[in-house]
């Protein structure tokens, strides 16, 4: 864990956040600047700075695992079958606000593309 890394916090529950989800190895919680109606965050409890720390080793499980808990998300609040967007920004021109790897689920309308 990194102490001054706002995600770590929020895995460690010592800063507040709407969990939605969790297991032994990620947490789910509300965006708290949502971009759609569902806007839910998907983190590793290892503190990882963002994807491109990922090795051939590590990367397969990691990515895996914020996929099936995303595709789980989305049959929890009920948008599976109308599709949602799964984005995962790198680096600050990335658009990575936060270093710590995360999956943004967005859902609950269509999107449009390109993103931005």
């Amino acid at each position: 864990m990194s102490a001054d890394c706002l995600f770590c916090r929020i895995v460690e529950r010592t800063l507040p956040a709407t969990v939605v989800a969790e297991d032994e190895t990620l947490v789910s919680f509300q965006d708290i600047n949502p971009q759609a109606p569902t806007h839910i965050l998907i983190v590793p409890k290892t503190h990882i700075a963002n994807v491109a720390d990922l090795t051939d080793a590590t990367a397969p499980a990691i990515m895996g695992r914020l996929t099936l808990m995303a595709n789980r998300l989305a049959k929890q609040f009920g948008f599976a079958d109308d599709g949602y967007r799964l984005v995962v920004n790198c680096g600050p021109h990335g658009g990575q606000t936060v270093s710590h790897l995360h999956l943004h689920l967005l859902g609950g309308r269509r999107m449009t593309w390109p993103p931005g």
